[in-house]
């Protein structure tokens, strides 16, 4: 297994973040303690692209940007194999889109898995118009050899999930704006009485809200500006400023105790 990425400060982190969720999940039972260390000696961690040749599947995993999507697949037309099955595990994006990118669009389908993904189990396969069917089936059986649960999902804007998702975020920033709950309120009605695991505003800093934000704005333009699926401004103000989340320890609390 290889993984790529440009900065070696990324893998870095990339290999510590592995190593502590498989030691948390041999502290719960779930996995075997002396397997820890040879899962990531047998994973390369490097920044040659050229490294990713020997790939027959490739998932890619960057920021949620058609253009920077777009780039690092023109990169790679040269570097992959011609049969390498190639996934975008894009939160919203059009699988179409990134056709012109590859060399074989029927190799090519989204794969869009959730955070955090050792412990998530759904993952979302979206074959777009020209995805050959036994891709879509190899996709499926992967999964289920991950002990993943696959749906499949059309080429819609949000897919499956984060179109739900918008109005779990939207209605709960809404609430807020209006000032009719504080944040600490609205996560524990959604959590004590609705049932969910995590409220809107933790799962919100949790995936990042520069993530949250701009998968909310590509679906808000993508169906055509319905106002339903409208972004937040407190949300926008929160990327301008750089209060992504846990990821940069600046969070939703700190706009309920200015306010």
């Amino acid at each position: 297994m290889v993984l790529f990425d440009s900065g070696s400060d990324a893998l870095v982190r990339a290999r510590n973040n592995l190593l502590t969720h498989l030691k948390k999940l041999a502290e719960k039972g779930k996995f075997e303690n002396e397997k820890i260390t040879g899962i990531a000696d047998n994973i390369k961690f490097t920044n040659d692209i050229s490294d990713l040749n020997c790939c027959g599947l490739f998932i890619e995993a960057i920021i949620e940007d058609l253009n920077a999507k777009l780039n690092l697949f023109n990169s790679l037309r040269s570097i992959l194999k011609e049969e390498c099955v190639i996934a975008s595990n894009t939160s919203s994006l059009s699988i179409a889109s990134l056709i012109p990118s590859v060399v074989n669009p029927g190799k090519l389908a989204g794969l869009h898995f959730f955070n955090p993904v050792t412990q998530m189990k759904l993952v979302e396969i979206i074959p777009s118009l020209l995805t050959n069917q036994n891709v879509v089936d190899d996709l499926h059986n992967l999964m289920l050899g991950w002990g993943k649960v696959p749906v499949i999902a059309r080429d819609t804007p949000g897919f499956i999930v984060n179109r739900i998702a918008r109005s779990f975020y939207g209605e709960s920033l809404r609430i807020y704006e209006e000032g009719l709950a504080g944040i600490p309120t609205i996560d524990w009605a959604m959590k004590e009485i609705g049932g969910f695991r995590m409220g809107p505003f933790e799962l919100m800093d949790l995936i990042g809200n520069d993530v949250n934000y701009t998968v909310t704005e590509t679906i808000f333009k993508a169906l055509y500006f319905d106002p339903k699926y409208k972004p937040s401004i407190i949300q926008k103000r929160m990327v301008e400023a750089g209060l992504f989340g846990r990821k940069t320890g600046r969070d939703f609390m700190i706009i309920q105790k200015i306010r």
